[in-house]
């Protein structure tokens, strides 16, 4: 009996061993989900439509506040922003009819989306800044309860041309304005690719150097990692390379210069472009780095999808911990 009870023990203690092997990794180790979606849009079904190709092509779906929340459940993600695209109605290359009422249109949908989940979802305005009533929009935007939050800005999508001194000149009022409402903001700061627009090394020491300091004291979010997602144009990583010269070199100007990831790892992503990624994560810091996932349209992950690719970059856990829990300032 006791030859039983001995040989009993060792085989319990090993199926303990195989089992302990077995087990997912100490919660000290584990990544959770992000706590926010820091790169989110909503289409009206007005918006839907204007962006939506000619038959016989798919058209675009509208998508709400609601779907948006189905779609952070599923991931576990808390929170989201929701970044305005208003600014679509003020793209150089459409023709629209009414244009400020139908981006005061599109903004006050937003707000409203917004406001059905005040505890979960937070609104931006989104205006073209080079347009006249850029300024009178913000204003406005600056007072609705659900947009006060922030300012997004699409550079690409505007038609902003780093060399062309008045866009320089209103770029700055704006950004001095939005530092006055203490509205931070996000910026796609990648020049337009279908009208080639420069961008590069050049145009990111413009940004820093001449409209960056009219908004020293609000939280200005680079999106997509300076890109327009992906990151297999090198263009992008000569503008974020700029950037993260200022940081490393402890530039005042960059003190409350944040980073979303959104849509820049996907499933085309090489090693190499996953190696250079997590290369200049790093020389920026985690800690300034936040996670988007971009509208799910168009081809784009949805937020758990995203964040599965964006766990395959060559970061250790603790940067992944860290990014995931980032909490930016417009969002305590």
């Amino acid at each position: 009996m006791r030859v039983f009870l001995k040989l009993s023990g060792v085989l319990a203690m090993l199926i303990c061993i195989n089992v302990s092997a077995q087990q997912p990794a100490p919660s000290d180790t584990a990544i959770p989900a992000p706590l926010a979606d820091h790169h989110q849009h909503l289409f009206s079904p007005a918006i839907a439509s204007l962006i939506s190709p000619p038959p016989p092509a798919t058209a675009v779906s509208p998508i709400t506040a609601a779907d948006l929340i189905r779609l952070l459940d599923a991931a576990g993600i808390r929170r989201a922003v929701v970044l305005s695209i208003a600014y679509i109605y003020g793209q150089p290359t459409r023709k629209v009819d009414n244009e400020y009422d139908k981006v005061k249109t599109e903004n006050d949908w937003t707000s409203h989306q917004v406001a059905q989940f005040p505890d979960r979802l937070r609104g931006f305005c989104g205006l073209n800044p080079l347009k006249d009533y850029a300024l009178m929009e913000l204003a406005r935007c600056s007072k609705d309860p659900n947009l006060h939050y922030g300012l997004k800005l699409h550079f690409g999508n505007s038609g902003v041309d780093y060399h062309n001194p008045e866009h320089i000149t209103q770029l700055r009022h704006v950004f001095a304005a939005a530092n006055g409402y203490r509205m931070p903001i996000t910026i796609h700061m990648r020049a337009s690719i279908n009208q080639r627009l420069a961008y590069g090394s050049d145009e990111a020491k413009i940004f820093l150097n001449e409209v960056l300091p009219a908004a020293p004291d609000v939280a200005v979010q680079i999106a997509h990692l300076a890109g327009a997602g992906g990151y297999a144009d090198p263009l992008v990583d000569q503008a974020l390379s700029a950037l993260v010269d200022a940081i490393e070199k402890n530039d005042p100007r960059t003190r409350l210069l944040w980073f979303d990831v959104t849509a820049v790892s996907l499933p085309t992503t090489t090693a190499e472009q996953a190696a250079l990624m997590a290369r200049r994560i790093r020389q920026i810091g985690p800690q300034r780095i936040v996670y988007g996932s971009d509208a799910a349209s168009g081809g784009n992950l949805e937020p758990r999808e995203a964040w599965a690719e964006f766990l395959k970059l060559p970061l250790t856990p603790a940067e992944f911990r860290t990014i995931a829990t980032n909490v930016p300032p417009y969002m305590r």
